[in-house]
């Protein structure tokens, strides 16, 4: 379910943060389109953080350390990235609803601390990442793209581990595609997503930045022994 937005308001920081405590999110039709509306969905979709799934060859992938990864370092960056690859599930690109008031909205909110990146880049080449709005024990997660193979899917698991180091409750991936249901992406019904939405917004959580390089590694280890496998 979405309702439009009234009149030509800015999209703002603040509007952001009481849309996301509330549960709703913007979106726009299309790249060139200006106008923005918001999103209700009656199901929602979340990756649940305690059963989250990741195949033997992404594991095998991930312990190779093909790509540089970092949080933070080039959030515009990526979010232009993602506006700019065509709408569909392949590999998690899922652009063109990004509008620049929406980049604009939330860079700025990045620069509050309540929007973040995950960026993966090979031999300094930003080749994948995404982004999403972090507030107390919730992440929502916007959107992700992938120029190389497995460059989002990576940036993605790298996320998991760094909230659940940072002591998250709740992952919201808004809704379901076929790349987040190989990570064990589930629906919910919107009463039981607002249920899961307070406890995290009562969560004492924050998202870590001042990690080390082996703690972060640690992380993610931790989350390949620990997680559920599939073989796609």
């Amino acid at each position: 379910m979405s309702r439009p937005t009234p009149g030509p308001h800015k999209l703002t920081p603040e509007i952001l943060v009481r849309a996301y405590a509330a549960g709703i999110f913007p979106m726009s039709e299309s790249r060139d389109d200006p106008s923005i509306f918001w999103v209700d969905p009656e199901v929602r979709g979340i990756l649940p953080l305690d059963d989250f799934h990741i195949s033997k060859s992404l594991k095998k992938t991930i312990r190779r350390k093909p790509f540089e990864v970092s949080f933070d370092t080039d959030f515009r960056a990526v979010i232009n990235a993602c506006a700019e690859i065509p709408r569909g599930e392949q590999d998690g690109n899922q652009g063109t609803w990004i509008n620049d008031q929406i980049i604009d909205a939330y860079c700025e909110l990045h620069v509050l601390g309540l929007a973040h990146s995950v960026e993966c880049r090979l031999d300094g080449t930003l080749v994948g990442g995404l982004y999403g709005v972090s507030l107390n024990g919730v992440f929502c997660g916007e959107s992700m793209f992938s120029t190389a193979t497995d460059a989002s899917k990576v940036a993605l698991v790298h996320l998991v581990a760094r909230l659940k180091l940072s002591g998250f409750r709740l992952l919201d991936s808004q809704f379901v595609t076929e790349h987040l249901q190989r990570f064990g992406a589930i629906e919910i019904p919107a009463r039981h997503y607002q249920m899961r939405l307070q406890e995290a917004l009562e969560t004492e959580a924050g998202f870590q930045l001042d990690v080390s390089g082996e703690e972060s590694w640690g992380a993610v280890e931790a989350l390949l022994t620990q997680s559920s496998t599939q073989t796609s």
